[in-house]
C-alpha cells in the first residue's frame, strides 16, 4: 500500500479527546482527519527514536510477529537493514548451535 493509498479506519476515543481534536481542527482550519493523521504520523516518527520502543519493534521482527517491510516503515531503512543482518546472523548461530547439540 503506497503513501497515497487511503484506508478508512474506525476507532473509539473519549468525548474529551474528540472535542479537543475538533477544536484544534477549527483553529487550524482543517478537519478532524487531518489533525488525527498528523498526530499519528508524529507519534510514529517519535517512536522510531525511542530506544526502548525500537528494541520492542526489533524483538517483534526477530520473533516474526512483523514483516521486514513493517519494520522498515517503523524504524527506517538503515535501522531495519541492520536488524535484518543481525536476525540472519542469529538464525545462523541458532542453526549451528542446534546442529552441534544434535551431533553432541
Amino acid at each position: 500500500m503506497g503513501s497515497s493509498d487511503k484506508r478508512r479506519v474506525q476507532f473509539r476515543a473519549s468525548e474529551d479527546l474528540v472535542e479537543r481534536t475538533d477544536a484544534l481542527a477549527t483553529v487550524l482550519e482543517t478537519d478532524r482527519t487531518d489533525v488525527l493523521t498528523t498526530a499519528l504520523r508524529e507519534y510514529l516518527r517519535e517512536a522510531s527514536s525511542d530506544d526502548d520502543l525500537v528494541q520492542e519493534i526489533a524483538d517483534a521482527y526477530y520473533a516474526d510477529e512483523i514483516t521486514y517491510d513493517q519494520l522498515k516503515g517503523l524504524v527506517g531503512h538503515e535501522a531495519a537493514a541492520n536488524f535484518r543482518v543481525l536476525k540472519e546472523r542469529l538464525d545462523e548461530e541458532f542453526v549451528a548451535a542446534t546442529a552441534d547439540e544434535l551431533d553432541g
